[in-house]
C-alpha cells in the first residue's frame, strides 16, 4: 500500500522519501551529519530529522544498523538489472576499478592532474574529482583525512552478490552496498566498504546502467 505524506506533499510508494534516501546513502557511505548537510546543501537539523525518520520507519535503533542496511530505493536501476549468470557460479573480483587520494584544494588538484599529468578528466561533483588512468579511475577528495594508505576498489558485476559472498567468507563490511551517485544519463555508481585482515580499507564497486 502506498505511503502517504503530510503537509500536502504527494504520496510516495517507497519505504523512504527521496530526501530520506539521499541522507541514508550518505550515512551508508560513512559520512557525518555535517558532511551530508554540506554535500546536499541542507541544514544539519534537516539531516538529523531524516536520519531519525529513517530509523523509525526501518525499525532500527542506531546509525550503525542503518549503515549496514542493504535496502535499494524503488526507482534505482539496481532493481531493473538482470541477474549476472557468472555470479551464480561463485564470486569473481574484477580488475581494480578505482584508487582514492585526499587533496587540500580540489580546484587546484583538478587542474594539475588534468593539465600537468594529462590525465583524462571524467567528471567532478562537489569536492570530488575523477580521472581515467588507463582504465583505472583515480578519485580525488578534498577535505578527507590524509592517509598513507589508498583505498583499493575492485570492480564486480553484482555488488549485492559479491557482498554476500565475501561476508560468507569472513570479510567484515563497514557498510552495505549503496548508491553514491547517479549520473545525468541515469547510470548509478554503487560501492560497499570492508576491511582486510589488518583492518585496512578495501571496497567493491559497480556501475549500473538504467
Amino acid at each position: 500500500m502506498p505511503l502517504t505524506s503530510s503537509r500536502g506533499r504527494p504520496p510516495w510508494s517507497d519505504v523512504l522519501t527521496p530526501a530520506e534516501w539521499r541522507v541514508v546513502e550518505g550515512v551508508r557511505h560513512g559520512m557525518s551529519n555535517g558532511l551530508i548537510a554540506a554535500r546536499q546543501g541542507v541544514s544539519v537539523d534537516a539531516v538529523k530529522f531524516h536520519v531519525s525518520n529513517a530509523l523509525g520507519k526501518l525499525g532500527f535503533d542506531n546509525r550503525r544498523q542503518l549503515q549496514g542496511w542493504s535496502g535499494v530505493r524503488r526507482d534505482s536501476a539496481m532493481n531493473k538489472r538482470t541477474e549476472d549468470a557468472a555470479m551464480t557460479e561463485g564470486l569473481q573480483l574484477g580488475a581494480i576499478g578505482q584508487i582514492a587520494r585526499s587533496v587540500k584544494d580540489i580546484v587546484a588538484a583538478e587542474s594539475w592532474y588534468r593539465d600537468v599529468l594529462g590525465l583524462p578528466h571524467l567528471y567532478t561533483f562537489g569536492n570530488l574529482a575523477f580521472f581515467d588512468c588507463g582504465g583505472i579511475r583515480l578519485f580525488l577528495e578534498q577535505g578527507s583525512q590524509p592517509s598513507s594508505q589508498s583505498v583499493i576498489y575492485f570492480r564486480v558485476s553484482d555488488i549485492h552478490g559479491a557482498h554476500a559472498a565475501l561476508s560468507a567468507r569472513g570479510a567484515v563490511f563497514v557498510s552495505a552496498p549503496h548508491m553514491i551517485h547517479r549520473h545525468a544519463d541515469g547510470t548509478e555508481e554503487w560501492m560497499a566498504f570492508f576491511e582486510d585482515n589488518e583492518s585496512r580499507p578495501l571496497a567493491i564497486m559497480a556501475q549500473v546502467k538504467p
